[in-house]
């Protein structure tokens, strides 16, 4: 079974990706807009959630 946190991670990695690629705004380095900043920042939560929970489960 995949991984639910993981599975949100990349799907918000995508959504932010997809942004953009078409926000005219926005870049892989710069966050323009506001829903740019906003998919970013569920992105990198996600990630440092899913990141967290590797390195808790590598020290057990």
């Amino acid at each position: 079974m995949p991984d639910d946190l993981s599975h949100r991670y990349q799907t918000a990695h995508r959504a932010w990706q997809l942004h953009t690629e078409s926000c005219h705004d926005c870049t892989l380095a710069t966050l323009g807009c506001p829903a740019g900043k906003r998919l970013f920042e569920s992105f990198a939560r996600l990630q440092d959630a899913y990141l967290t929970r590797l390195n808790q489960r590598r020290k057990r």
